[in-house]
């Protein structure tokens, strides 16, 4: 293909560092599974740089998820909160316990959970029972935690939310796999309470493929953690294993390219955040464009840029016929068939305006500003022509 007609790709891995280097060390020294240096190196830097003391690495983000959310005290026929606007991993992790999910609407603007809705629902559909477990009043069932997720890597107000938590004694698990490298008030996403998770998928701001890290500075669930992930194998020379585990474990070789991507990861969020900018200057006032609302006690990391417009539908198969990669945001959790009959906390159905409006347009780290220019061409282009 001509390099003039090639497709502008929406989110791909940047594999500029010392990636082939360490992989082709675990090949050439048999160090490629479960076991081995760069797992453990991966771990800690993951934790390093969100200023948590432990790192536990999995297979992928959901693993990871399923994990945190056992550790959480989640059983069968709980009910866990969660945002109605997330990837689906968010919800299935949850049924991966036995739960079920509490879908919560998303606010207008930030297109994070809406905290009017939780608090609101929380105060009037919840109460306490003889046992001290909060409730849903209309079957008697445990509501066990809340799972926060940060859609896009951009935060809501953490103080009013852990605010609620306090006020009806609920713990959180943070979905953080789309955060890492945002912060609220200086502080890292995935580190406000005693549990959270990144994902390292191959769109993410950093991959290794595959893979997910809990963060926690909690030593017993740090310990408990790694111990769910390796099968829960309590000898290492003895296949004995002490209760239900999972072979959750991120192998080495996969690991040795998470510790040549986290070398690179402040320019890589740096990148980000430059194109987030170059975006928002070049498309404010273009057509019916709006931008995802941040806080200013946010410090976003931009990963996948999103745009809103009325013309959504025709503004992807557009973008995608002159070779510009867009893609629409996730379906909502209540109009997937698995979920549609879950409780789903809402006046408004915000999450469907979202979902029906917003497009993802490309933002990979390696971007060039030609790439970039050609991105905000085309959609002006669009305007001017289509509508």
């Amino acid at each position: 293909m001509n390099e003039k007609e090639k497709t502008i790709l929406l989110s791909v891995p940047n594999i500029s560092g010392n990636e082939l280097k360490y992989v082709k060390e675990c090949l050439e020294t048999g160090w490629i599974s479960s076991a081995g240096s760069y797992v453990d190196k991966f771990e800690q830097m993951v934790a390093d740089y969100a200023g948590a003391k432990y790192g536990i690495a999995t297979m992928n983000g959901t693993a990871a998820l399923h994990i945190a959310l056992l550790l959480a005290g989640v059983k069968p026929k709980d009910y866990v909160i969660v945002s109605n606007m997330t990837f689906v991993a968010s919800a299935n992790s949850i049924k991966y316990t036995g739960a079920d999910p509490i879908l919560i609407d998303a606010d207008p603007k930030t297109w994070q959970m809406d905290l009017d809705l939780l608090d609101e629902f929380l105060d009037n559909k919840t109460s306490i029972n003889s046992e001290g477990e909060r409730i849903l009043n209309t079957d008697g069932r445990c509501v066990k935690t809340i799972m926060p997720v940060h859609i896009q890597g951009n935060i809501f107000d953490i103080d009013r939310f852990k605010f609620i938590c306090k006020k009806y004694n609920m713990s959180f698990v943070e979905d953080a796999a789309e955060a890492l490298g945002s912060k609220y008030k200086g502080q890292s996403a995935g580190t406000f309470n005693k549990l959270g998770v990144f994902s390292f998928n191959g769109n993410k701001i950093i991959s290794t493929g595959g893979g997910g890290v809990i963060v926690t500075n909690d030593k017993l669930l740090a310990k408990k953690a790694k111990h769910l992930t390796t099968t829960a194998k309590v000898d290492p020379m003895l296949y004995y294993h002490d209760e239900v585990g999972y072979n959750y474990r991120l192998v080495n070789v996969l690991a040795a390219i998470g510790v040549a991507q986290m070398e690179q990861l402040p320019s890589f969020v740096k990148k980000k955040q430059y194109i987030g900018n170059y975006y928002r200057e070049h498309l404010l006032g273009v057509g019916d464009i709006e931008f995802q609302h941040v806080n200013n006690e946010v410090e976003h990391n931009d990963w996948l840029f999103t745009i809103k417009t009325k013309y959504q539908k025709e503004l992807l198969k557009y973008l995608n016929a002159n070779k510009v990669m867009s893609r629409p945001f996730w379906m909502p959790m209540n109009q997937l068939p698995m979920y549609k009959n879950c409780h789903y906390i809402t006046k408004t159905d915000n999450c469907k305006k979202i979902h029906d409006s917003c497009l993802s347009i490309p933002c990979s780290t390696s971007i060039t500003e030609e790439d970039l220019k050609k991105v905000v061409e085309t959609i002006k282009k669009f305007y001017i022509t289509c509508t």
